[in-house]
């Protein structure tokens, strides 16, 4: 960092998604936005302005070259993110990357080999492991009210279909290619309610093709694709990602079951979170409200940055991930989601593809750690 008090980040993306980090920047008061980067040339003044940078490009290598930044904010398509960060980190820049990591497993081998020869570090920004919900189910897990945990469910439930005509992109990557494509939004909270296990196998499987794109060719995404985890422990996860079916807007659900506790989010508006805990219940009927157990559940560092983290975006999410980014550059915590956890969360989608492929084969999933 070139000043400890301040680190100077360059934003990629900063027309779309990467805008939205700006909010997060400023809370948290120690990051100053240098640069900005757009292949919309058209707005990229307007983008410079409202995030307050003092530079712009169209072109990501020159913003690289020229611009005196300690690192990176990647938020750009799926498929800029391996060769965005690699760039950066051979220049030994920081890199904070939107999910997810990478669109193959060529790309994911390459990410891991920069991330070795690198002095950055990199960290991927999976913003829903940062929810206060999920949180607290993390500390509740941490201090042994579930017991062990051996199966959990993430769903992200999203019709997109109007969205791929806008962002063209996820007509591509999104919704262009079979298989959990963007399942780190659920699988990414329940490894951390599994700590220190990952996925060794996935099933994929699909429920069909049922609607087409505004120029009549079939989505090659199946409508509900379901992904099936072996854990290393044993256990079980499955995760649904659903981006084309016609119906109201869910998002992220979530399960957890151990063995001495269970946790089911709410799936629909109107409906409340929901959890069952041995030492905590009267009986096997009772759920009880988590938000009850904020006081006690909730960490300290939500609580002591519960404003400035609401205020930035995503229900906290974007402000939490860029403390711990600042944090992990600065040594004073771990780095969350490092390279290897990024992989944990991004391989398994990418072999529920070649799953899909074969008819649901089960596919082992290779651990980043050995290559």
């Amino acid at each position: 960092m070139s000043n400890m008090n301040e680190l100077n980040v360059g934003i990629v993306g900063a027309c779309g998604r990467g805008a939205s980090f700006k909010a997060a920047c400023d809370a948290l008061g120690q990051v100053a936005i240098r640069a900005v980067c757009d292949a919309n040339a058209k707005e990229l003044s307007a983008a410079r302005e409202r995030l307050g940078a003092l530079e712009q490009y169209t072109d990501y290598a020159e913003m690289l070259e020229k611009a005196k930044l300690d690192a990176v904010i990647i938020g750009t398509p799926m498929h800029f993110h391996v060769p965005q960060a690699v760039a950066a980190l051979e220049r030994n820049l920081h890199v904070l990357s939107e999910v997810t990591a990478g669109v193959s497993v060529g790309e994911c081998r390459q990410l891991v080999a920069a991330c070795k020869r690198s002095r950055g570090i990199y960290m991927m920004a999976e913003n829903y492991t940062y929810s206060r919900p999920n949180v607290m189910v993390r500390e509740m897990v941490r201090r042994g009210l579930f017991g062990t945990p051996y199966y959990a469910e993430g769903e992200y439930i999203h019709e997109l279909k109007g969205l791929n005509e806008v962002t063209v992109w996820r007509r591509k990557w999104q919704t262009g290619v079979d298989g959990v494509t963007y399942g780190t939004h659920s699988l990414g909270p329940i490894l951390q309610w599994m700590p220190g296990d990952r996925v060794v196998a996935v099933s994929g499987v699909g429920s069909g093709h049922h609607y087409r794109d505004p120029r009549g060719a079939v989505y090659e995404n199946e409508d509900s694709c379901l992904m099936l985890c072996k854990m290393a422990s044993g256990g079980l996860v499955k995760i649904r990602v659903d981006m084309l079916s016609n119906r109201p807007h869910a998002m992220t659900n979530y399960q957890i079951q151990g063995t001495d506790g269970c946790y089911e989010s709410a799936r629909a508006h109107g409906e409340k979170d929901r959890i069952w805990l041995r030492t905590r219940c009267k009986d096997m009927n009772t759920w009880l409200d988590p938000a009850e157990l904020s006081d006690e559940f909730l960490p300290d560092f939500w609580k002591e940055n519960m404003q400035r983290g609401q205020a930035a975006g995503h229900g906290g999410g974007d402000f939490f991930e860029i403390l711990d980014f600042v944090d992990a550059i600065e040594g004073t915590r771990p780095n969350p989601i490092g390279i290897h956890e990024a992989m944990d969360m991004t391989l398994p989608g990418l072999f529920s593809q070649l799953s899909i492929q074969d008819g649901g084969r089960w596919m082992e999933v290779p651990d980043s750690r050995a290559w």
